[in-house]
């Protein structure tokens, strides 16, 4: 089960005992704000694309959508995200509780510069109803991620 993984993932770190479970769907960024009563750009969503080299997930403020330009100019490719029939196969857990927590091998965790704007974000943690609450250093420390990118840009008529 997807939320053991990421509930086994962050028991190295003492952060197993964290995940928050809601009994309705968090797996939209809408959802999620709603349950945790915060901003749409404090819940980190999790978009799963695949590179040449392998499946990447990115996590990134809530409020945010990609940028083709700067995806392209950052991995030299284009933006291709993996369908939602094969999100679970190839990532490890199902659309709308992707997370970086207890990805499947081979999957290569990014940080999105959008989410340094905030103290502290809610990723999914393995399932539609599931989240926790980490600081960023926190985030960067369990996401085991590569490296920071900035893939991102506010919709149009949105100021951060």
């Amino acid at each position: 089960m997807s939320i053991e993984n990421a509930r086994n993932h962050l028991k190295k770190y003492g952060k197993d005992g964290d995940i928050i479970e809601f009994s309705s769907s968090s797996a939209t960024v809408k959802e999620a704000a709603a349950d945790l009563n915060t901003e749409e750009g404090r819940i980190a969503k999790s978009m799963s694309f695949m590179l040449s080299s392998g499946p990447v997930v990115i996590l990134a403020a809530g409020d945010e959508k990609i940028d083709n330009r700067k995806f392209k100019d950052t991995f030299h490719e284009k933006a291709r995200m993996i369908g939602p029939d094969q999100v679970e196969e190839i990532i490890g857990h199902p659309v709308g509780g992707v997370c970086p927590f207890g990805v499947k091998d081979g999957v290569t965790v990014y940080l999105d510069q959008s989410l340094r704007r905030f103290d502290h974000v809610y990723p999914a943690a393995g399932s539609r109803n599931s989240a926790i609450k980490l600081t960023i250093p926190e985030l960067e420390e369990t996401s085991e991620y590569k490296s920071w990118v900035d893939v991102t840009k506010l919709p149009e008529g949105q100021g951060a």
